[in-house]
């Protein structure tokens, strides 16, 4: 691979990480418009089939997009050059903002409660969409109000990681998906031995981590482990990550819930994946030191399994009930996410009727009237001000 088309990569890639707003769905857009029909570095069938894959992997999905299409234009090198354009602009930007969080008294500001209202309005426009389109029928709405009720009622990270897992299973056995319809062969430039080198470790770390976290007492592992264990765990796209890191820092006091919900309202404001709100929270504990560290942590999973199931997606992609595993797993994000939108984010941010009016208006400015999120992010602002002032 030579130097220009790396170069050539990184310059598409960060183009994108500077304009993609609006979520998930909408970076898929964002590359579609820009790999598919002004570059045409792939065609229409490999595309859907590699969004295809990386829907079914947990983690940033549209980050894995981003890293499968770099690898297919460049290697391996290609899909990190890739990642680093369209992750790094937000990562810097969020950086810089909990520098300057840190210096403040969030506690009590008004421009705060608007960003976390701004939170209520974003999750549930977020639960919307996912709820529409992974839990369409009876069974998958009933795997949704099971989850809803174990992660309210059992508040520990396993009651998130055992209800998808438990969801997973009775997906596998009762949505079979059969009909499978005919797909292009996939061809990437990683061999099947780097695919399994790459699962391994990817499940190796999930083991070992938290075992070196207990050995060595250690905050910069422990951190590394929380971030690392929330990418590995988050089906369902960006937002669902809140309840994860939500557990791991703020139920410990490692972050304040008012900082917490402060850097997952600005996340809303910058492009790029929601997975960088990890820089936030690592710059909060520990700097920009470990706003670095969070990021790592929190993409290496994506990496890991993007580069593992590539060689072998032709085969998976076939396999009906795996399919049908994937669609239970789902159907329990959009439960555990409700929850998130129950406690921390309403719970906190809707203290009064007009926080609960004020946040009405952000969410039907998202849902309805189409608003860019990161308008509704300074309306948001602007508006916690003045219902601090009332």
């Amino acid at each position: 691979m030579s130097l220009k088309s790396l170069i050539e990569i990184l310059k598409v890639s960060t183009r994108l990480g500077l304009t993609s707003f609006g979520g998930p769905t909408a970076h898929l857009g964002y590359f579609h418009e820009e790999y598919i029909l002004r570059k045409k570095w792939l065609d229409e069938k490999t595309y859907a089939d590699l969004v295809a894959l990386c829907q079914f992997l947990p983690g940033p999905a549209s980050s894995q997009v981003g890293i499968g299409i770099g690898v297919m234009r460049g290697g391996i090198l290609g899909g990190i050059i890739s990642f680093l354009g369209f992750t790094m602009p937000s990562v810097i930007a969020l950086i810089i903002f909990a520098l300057l969080v840190q210096g403040l008294d969030v506690a009590d500001a008004g421009w705060i409660h608007g960003l976390k209202i701004v939170a209520v309005a974003v999750v549930a426009h977020a639960i919307l969409g996912m709820a529409k389109n992974l839990t369409p029928d009876l069974s998958r709405k009933a795997l949704a109000i099971l989850a809803i009720a174990v992660v309210l009622l059992w508040k520990t990270t396993f009651a998130q990681v055992g209800i998808i897992l438990l969801a997973g299973v009775v997906g596998y056995f009762l949505f079979k998906q059969n009909n499978e319809e005919e797909t292009s062969g996939l061809s990437f430039p990683i061999t099947k031995k780097v695919g399994v080198f790459c699962i391994t470790l990817f499940f190796g770390l999930l083991i070992v981590l938290p075992v070196l976290r207990e050995i060595t007492s250690s905050r910069l592992v422990a951190m590394f482990d929380s971030f690392y264990r929330a990418g590995s765990l988050v089906f369902g796209g960006g937002h669902v990550v809140l309840p994860l890191l939500e557990r791991e820092f703020v139920t410990t006091g490692l972050i304040s819930e008012e900082s917490f919900l402060a850097g997952y309202g600005a996340t809303q404001a910058v492009p790029g994946p929601m997975f960088t709100f990890a820089a936030y929270i690592g710059t909060i504990m520990d700097g920009w030191l470990g706003g670095l560290l969070a990021t790592v942590a929190i993409f290496l999973p994506a990496f890991l399994l993007v580069f593992g199931t590539l060689p072998f997606w032709n085969a998976l992609r076939k396999n009906g009930k795996m399919k049908g595993a994937f669609m239970g797993m789902n159907a329990a994000v959009v439960g555990i996410l409700i929850s998130a939108l129950y406690d921390p984010i309403f719970t906190s941010a809707v203290v009064k009727p007009v926080d609960f009016v004020f946040a009405v208006v952000l969410f039907s400015m998202l849902a309805y009237w189409r608003v860019a999120p990161w308008i509704v992010v300074i309306l948001g602002v602007v508006g916690g001000v003045i219902l601090s002032l009332l």
